[in-house]
């Protein structure tokens, strides 16, 4: 019942943190909200909702900050891992699509197994390398939809596409001792804070004209839905690893974006080519291969020892 329990969490979470791409899409193209702007609110916000949620369960969430070594290590996260990985995936979306973005941001664990293949100073084991190559084989088709000769996105959106990968990486990594300490929610709650906080520094929002834009209805309804869904999808998303294993997390995530995938075509209209579409199965077989292949040598491993 438990493990069923977790596959209806994990689905449920990529499906609504797929759906958030779109609505993205929505505000970006349909208002005159900047992207900085947007992304001050949607983290401030978040962030806020979060821990407020967390001291209402009771948990002491300031005493992170009373711990230098943590606390620099949470302001890093907030800065490189919270506002990069996000900031990335909105332009990604408002230089391409809710689609292209979120497939983008699955070449995350290329640059993970390239950073630990850096590290170690060895070459990455056959399945990694088998697992590079198919994902960059599918990539191929999709942004370019088998016609050698022309880029299906902009050079913009395929920079900032990668910036994604490399950045949700560093989110993925980085936190590991904080959230192992801390908790998960903490860490995230607080990173979204931090990361917010400081683009309203960097950017001055408190002198923006697009204050006025949060009284525009239709926008601010979706804004909200956003905050909302989005961090909602995260809950269920790291709840679901109490009950399933990474395998089944990394399979059952590809609802997202399949997720974004539809609700573009349906509400948007966007169609992608057929080799295009190719390409999309492609890269999610070898993302997934990526992580299967990986559990079960790191189980032999285990076995052995």
């Amino acid at each position: 019942m438990e493990r069923w329990k977790g596959i209806t969490l994990i689905i449920v979470g990529a499906m609504l943190w797929g759906a958030s791409g779109p609505m993205m899409e929505w505000v970006l193209h349909n208002s005159n909200f900047s992207i900085q702007f947007f992304m001050t609110i949607r983290l401030t916000v978040a962030g806020l909702f979060l821990l407020l949620f967390l001291k209402l369960s009771g948990k002491k969430i300031f005493a992170i900050w009373k711990e230098p070594s943590w606390w620099r290590q949470l302001v890093v996260f907030g800065i490189f891992g919270m506002l990069g990985a996000q900031y990335t995936f909105v332009a990604t979306i408002e230089a391409s699509n809710a689609s292209i973005a979120t497939l983008l941001q699955f070449l995350g664990p290329i640059y993970i197994v390239l950073l630990v293949s850096w590290k170690s100073r060895k070459f990455p084991p056959r399945y990694q390398v088998i697992g590079i190559v198919g994902t960059l084989f599918g990539l191929f088709f999709l942004l370019t939809n088998a016609k050698l000769d022309e880029l299906l996105i902009s050079t913009e959106a395929l920079l900032w596409g990668l910036g994604v990968g490399l950045t949700f990486a560093f989110y993925t990594v980085y936190p590991a001792r904080l959230m192992k300490e801390w908790g998960v929610l903490i860490v995230v709650g607080w990173g979204m804070l931090v990361a917010g906080i400081v683009l309203a520094i960097v950017t001055q929002c408190w002198r923006s004209n697009e204050w006025n834009y949060l009284a525009e209805f239709p926008v601010n309804l979706m804004i909200a839905c956003i905050i909302i869904i989005g961090t909602v999808a995260f809950v269920l998303f790291l709840s679901s690893m109490k009950y399933i294993t990474a395998v089944e997390t990394s399979i059952l995530s590809s609802m997202e974006p399949l997720t974004a995938m539809v609700i573009s075509v349906i509400w948007f209209g966007q169609i992608l080519g057929a080799w295009q579409y190719f390409g999309v199965v492609v890269m999610l077989i070898f993302v997934t291969w990526l992580s299967i292949a990986g559990e079960i040598k790191r189980k032999k491993k285990v076995l052995m020892e």
